[in-house]
């Protein structure tokens, strides 16, 4: 819990032996943990896109296929991409899989007319690149819609959040798959930027409406925006 977080490459391989490792067990884990509250998340996250039936949409860092199957069920067309093969091969839906790396995304310029992405932002090595990736795959209208963890605002639940979040989850990640793992995911969010310079670097990528909406009491955020 002491070590310092890993950077650069290190944090890449880091990240993608993790998720190879948690894999098997993710989905349920991130039911207990959420106490299924993720499921509404990924449901409110598709809902922004704001797209017609029949879009295409990249789900980026798309784990065993969680938002693949939320989007399909919207009536978009969706196609995962993730750089853990472990999460690949334990998917559970019918979309197209790929891996790749989401800041060298395998796919034309505006090939795509969304862009979903869940609780991956903090394991991104650069975000601008990701955000310029995005960008690019976006045609001119296309949106995002990227899920992630927060903190909650208000004082009390804040400190309710913080205890539960870096107490509990690993207890509860090492009883039913590795507390390793789920002891890291905690402390990742310190990767992520404050939210006024996150939003400012979507915006600067070439997104516009760029908005953030705080989940059940800030203990997820959804960032949206338009691709200008």
């Amino acid at each position: 819990m002491s070590a310092p977080l890993p950077h650069g490459p290190e944090k890449a391989r880091a990240v993608r032996r993790m998720f190879d490792t948690i894999a098997p067990r993710y989905d349920l884990v991130n039911r207990v943990m959420t106490f299924g509250l993720d499921v509404r998340w990924r449901k409110r996250t598709v809902a922004s896109l704001g797209l017609p039936a029949g879009a295409r949409i990249l789900d980026l860092a798309c784990g065993t296929g969680d938002l693949c199957r939320e989007v399909a069920r919207a009536g978009f067309v969706p196609v995962g991409i993730d750089f853990a093969w472990g999460m690949l091969a334990a998917a559970r839906t019918h979309a197209p899989l790929v891996q790749a790396d989401i800041t060298r995304l395998p796919v034309a310029d505006g090939a795509a007319d969304g862009i979903t992405c869940g609780f991956a932002l903090r394991n991104v090595v650069a975000l601008e690149a990701a955000f310029a990736e995005m960008a690019r795959a976006l045609r001119p209208g296309g949106r995002i819609a990227l899920l992630e963890v927060a903190e909650p605002r208000r004082s009390v639940m804040r400190k309710g959040h913080s205890f539960y979040f870096n107490r509990v989850v690993p207890k509860i990640g090492g009883a039913l798959s590795d507390r390793e793992a789920y002891s890291y995911l905690p402390r990742s969010v310190a990767y992520l930027p404050p939210s006024d310079e996150l939003l400012a670097t979507i915006a600067r990528a070439g997104f516009t409406a760029v908005e953030r909406t705080l989940l059940t009491a800030g203990a997820a955020q959804l960032i949206t925006g338009t691709r200008a």
